[in-house]
């Protein structure tokens, strides 16, 4: 890798930066004009590209929503207005003149974390992402596992045992939404609250970690997975990788995997991005 421009496109911020041997050497970022159409979106794009348009180097794009070909496809008009099967890709392209390479957020962040951060060295690599929502990414056999219709990783709408899916149960937005049924004003109060030593508070944190534990294993014997990184606003908060480590424990020794703090921070998105457009 040379000099690659990467962006990470998502629901509030969109974020771009240059890349040189692999090390990010400059960046930017705006917010992002989710309820505006695409176009709007492309525009902040190109606004953030201009300081570095004279760089002839390719481009990759992390975005959070479901990629077809070269397509970003949204069904939540909440997040994302109008973005329901936009070429973004070859947009972008016409008007910067460079490739452009497209490719989920999260699984951006996986491939970022398995070439330059937590993931490195392992051929079987799952990345999970607890935040608001729950994401996923996997690299098996050295590759970055990508299907033709976008659902190659979706473990948040993956179903639990009662029918719900486990982004009802395992994100931050569940864990808001639990915490305000049971007298914690926001999520963060429950989990201070929990690490306080509140009972209540932490049977309501680890329920939430119990269901993902139990996808996590079950991943690992499906598809051999040996090494899960964790990440999000709620995956690296202090303690969080120790519960989740304690559930997966209580299994049987043939789901059991090295669970690691994804190193790449609110970065692995960019970082994907950079090395999936530098090896098209």
């Amino acid at each position: 890798m040379n000099q690659v421009i990467a962006f990470d496109i998502g629901g509030t911020n969109s974020r771009i930066a240059l890349f040189e041997d692999g090390k990010i050497a400059w960046r930017d970022e705006a917010p992002t004009p989710a309820q505006l159409g695409p176009n709007a979106m492309l525009e902040t794009m190109l606004g953030l590209y201009a300081p570095i348009s004279t760089i002839e180097a390719p481009i990759g794009i992390a975005f959070a929503a479901l990629i077809v070909g070269e397509c970003i496809h949204t069904e939540n008009e909440n997040i994302l207005r109008g973005c329901k099967n936009f070429p973004l890709a070859s947009a972008l392209s016409e008007k910067t003149t460079h490739t452009v390479s497209l490719i989920n957020d999260a699984r951006a962040a996986a491939w970022g974390e398995y070439v330059f951060g937590a993931g490195r060295g392992c051929q079987q690599f799952l990345f999970v992402t607890v935040s608001t929502a729950v994401g996923a990414g996997l690299v098996l056999n050295g590759r970055l596992h990508l299907a033709s219709n976008g659902y190659e990783a979706e473990l948040g709408e993956t179903l639990t045992e009662n029918g719900q899916m486990l982004e009802d149960l395992a994100s931050g937005s569940a864990l808001a939404k639990l915490a305000l049924k049971n007298g914690y004003a926001n999520a963060q109060l429950l989990c201070d609250a929990a690490d306080a030593g509140d009972s209540k508070a932490e049977a309501l944190y680890r329920s939430g970690i119990r269901e993902l534990a139990k996808k996590i294993a079950d991943l690992v014997v499906m598809l051999g997975i040996q090494k899960v990184a964790v990440g999000g606003g709620l995956g690296l908060r202090v303690g969080y990788l120790q519960r989740l480590e304690d559930e997966i424990k209580k299994f049987p020794p043939i789901y059991q995997c090295q669970l690691v703090a994804a190193s790449l921070g609110h970065d692995a998105g960019l970082y994907g991005a950079a090395a999936y457009a530098s090896k098209r």
